[in-house]
Parts: structure tokens; sequence; C-alpha cells
């Protein structure tokens, strides 16, 4: 197996895990403009999901403590490094664990977007905005308090199903999860560019011309939560797994929510491609800034540790006076090419001139 990097790797990283969480809020900010402060509560979602179910089943299976035992930091680690020699003689049940456990975290991701759509059909604007948000927060603090679930204070290891690969383990997993994340762009592409995409933007940009034409709008809301939080909650999953381990404390609205607006706003809203120019450049940014740290401190006044969140305020109020479509606008999409439309075009003048002249 081939070894990463690990500056390559921290990069590919970052990129992957930001474009899946920044397009997933695109879908649903972008083509609804439904406004999405929540977007940790699926990411957590996701995290809890493969922290707490994969490993209670195998524990289950291989006749170790499953239950209230499997959180508990003094048992935790002896299940986990067990669970992990087992799954490294066995490369299928990785695989299928790993797919499972994505499939998994998509469908609770994907029932939390659903129940997120019932006060979206009561409220609009800054109330759904903060009541999202607030979502978010009661699932980390019941994450953080109820020590059965994911280890409270302490947090839980996370089974590794790339361990049958040995020292490449975090290569693959990190191989894997551009590999999902390039999937999710596709498919965000090809979801704004199929009817039910446009549906979305008509609704987005007048509700009430598009429920004139016959468009449901409280079931594109719901449908448009489902699948943004199935994304964000694969993305969670996969941080999870990559790390190891599962800490409430260590998921922040800053970087599972104000990040990937950032990264949205800078790319431009509505525009997958805009997306992935923002998640990019952020990425870099920050690499360049954590690979360079010591060469910073020396040359700014501040301690280069928070040189990061101080670029993101700038690229926000920046972006917000002087591009606030972003660097990448959106632009009109055609339903149909327009080869085709020309063809059309010209074959209704042809018919237009002939009419005119028998007539």
């Amino acid at each position: 197996m081939i070894e990463l990097n690990p500056l390559v790797e921290l990069i590919i990283l970052n990129f992957s895990l930001g474009l899946m969480v920044a397009i997933s809020l695109n879908i649903e900010v972008g083509f609804l403009r439904i406004p999405q402060f929540g977007r940790l509560l699926a990411v957590i979602a996701g995290a809890i999901v493969a922290a707490a179910i994969p490993g209670r089943i195998l524990a289950l299976y291989l006749g170790m403590p499953a239950g209230i035992e499997y959180a508990n930091h003094m048992y935790n680690f002896r299940i986990v490094f067990e669970i992990n020699r087992f799954l490294s003689k066995n490369p299928l049940l990785s695989i299928t664990l790993f797919l499972s456990t994505m499939v998994m975290a998509a469908i609770v991701g994907g029932v939390i977007g659903y129940l997120c759509a019932y006060p979206a059909l009561r409220l609009k604007g800054a109330y759904l905005g903060i009541t999202l948000l607030t979502f978010g927060e009661i699932i980390t603090s019941i994450a953080w308090n109820y020590q059965p679930l994911v280890g409270g204070t302490t947090g839980v290891f996370v089974v590794n199903p790339f361990g049958f690969v040995g020292r490449g383990s975090s290569s693959l997993a990190v191989i894997s999860i551009l590999v999902i994340s390039i999937v999710s762009y596709v498919y965000a592409e090809l979801l704004i560019r199929s009817p039910f995409g446009r549906m979305l933007k008509a609704i987005r940009d007048s509700e009430v011309a598009a429920e004139v034409y016959g468009k449901n709008a409280v079931k594109a809301r719901a449908e448009t939560l489902v699948i943004g939080g199935a994304m964000a909650a694969v993305a969670g999953a996969l941080w999870a797994i990559y790390t190891g381990s599962m800490k409430a404390s260590t998921y922040t609205r800053l970087t599972w929510t104000f990040w990937p607006w950032a990264f949205m706003m800078l790319g431009g809203v509505g525009n997958n491609l805009g997306v992935l120019v923002g998640v990019l450049l952020y990425t870099l940014a920050r690499t360049a800034i954590i690979q360079y740290k010591h060469l910073l401190t020396s040359v700014i006044p501040i301690s280069a540790e928070w040189l990061e969140y101080i670029l993101i305020g700038i690229v926000i109020v920046a972006v917000i006076l002087y591009k606030p479509q972003g660097l990448i606008p959106e632009k009109p999409a055609l339903t149909l090419s327009r080869k085709t439309i020309e063809k059309i075009k010209d074959k209704i003048d042809t018919s237009t001139k002939n009419y005119q002249q028998t007539t």
C-alpha cells in the first residue's frame, strides 16, 4: 500500500471533508435559501453513529461488553483494540463494516434532516436559522453529558476498518474519503441539473410563482434537508473513523457550521464549482499557516495559532463587502443545450416563414 506524504494527506483530508460539508450546505442554502446554521447537528450525528454502532455490533459478535461498559473509558480501549485486531485479519469484513457505517450515517443524517423540516414549515429566516443551530447544540450536549452514548466527557475510540493494510491505513482512509467527496460533488452537480434541482431554484427565486405552477415547496424543503443532512452525516462519520476517536467537545459550531459557510461564500453561493474552489483555497491557506507557523510567529505580532481564525473573519467581511456573489458567481443553467435551443429556434423561424408565404 502506498503511503501518502503527511502534508499531502492533511491537504486531501481537510479538502475532502470540507467539500462534503460545504456542498451539503450549498444544496440547502444555495439552491433553496434555507438558513442552515445547524450543520453541526448532522455532522455530529454521523460521528456518533460511527463511534457507537459498528463497535458495539462487533463487540457483541466477539462476546465482549456491548452495553454501557462499551462507552466506559476503563474498558473501551481494550474492547476497540481487540476489535481492530480482529478486523485486521478480515479485509472483506472491514470493507463491509466501513460501507455499512456510511449507509447508517446517511440514514441517520437523513432522518435528522427530515425532523428539521418540521420547524422549517412554520419558521422562516433568522428564526429557522437559530432553531437549527439550537438543535445542533442540544445533540452536542447530550453526547457530552450522557456517558453511555459515546463516553461523555472522556469520549470513545472508534473502530478502524482500514487496519488490514498495516502502515498505510491512514493513507487508504484519506483516499477513500477523497473518493466519497468526489462522488458527493458529482451527485450535487447532477442534482442541480435535474428537474428537481431546477424546481429548487424556482422555489428559491419565487416560492409563490413556483406553487402557482404546482410545485410543492414544503415537500421540496423536506427532501432538501434530508439530502443535505445525509451528506453531512457521512462527513462526520468519516472524520471520526479517520481520527480513531470521538469526543463531543471537538465538534464545534466554528469548524462544522461557520467554516463551511465561509467556504461557500468565498467560492459562490449556489455554485458547486465555486464551493469547491472556496474549500480548496482555504485548505491551502490553512495548511500554509500550519506548515510555516514557526516563521509566521517571528513576523506577526500575535500567535500563529489564531491566524486562521482571523483569516476566516477577514474573508467573510471582504466577500460581503466586495464580492457578495463569491469568486465564481452562479450562472443561469439552461434546461437544453444552446445548440438544441438554436435548432428549435431555426425550425420555428422556418415554419413561420413557410406559413407566411402560403398565406
